[in-house]
């Protein structure tokens, strides 16, 4: 089996959300990403400058801008 798998990590064991096709004892890589704030915009709708602005906001930093 390869390819790409969610998990979920609890109690210090990573746990797979889905069914994975392996036998026990059997040894895989693991290669860890960390879901980012990209990652949970993905298939959001909004221009980058948009975001820019309410993530500086956000950080105390608001700023003008002219339209």
């Amino acid at each position: 089996m390869s390819g790409v798998i969610k998990a979920r990590y609890e109690n210090k064991v990573l746990k797979p959300l889905g069914e994975i096709d392996l036998k026990d004892g059997e040894e895989v890589e693991i290669e860890l990403k960390k879901k980012g704030i990209f990652g949970l915009l993905k298939g959001w709708k909004i221009d980058s400058q948009s975001l820019k602005d309410e993530l500086r906001e956000i950080n105390g930093q608001a700023i003008c801008r002219k339209e």
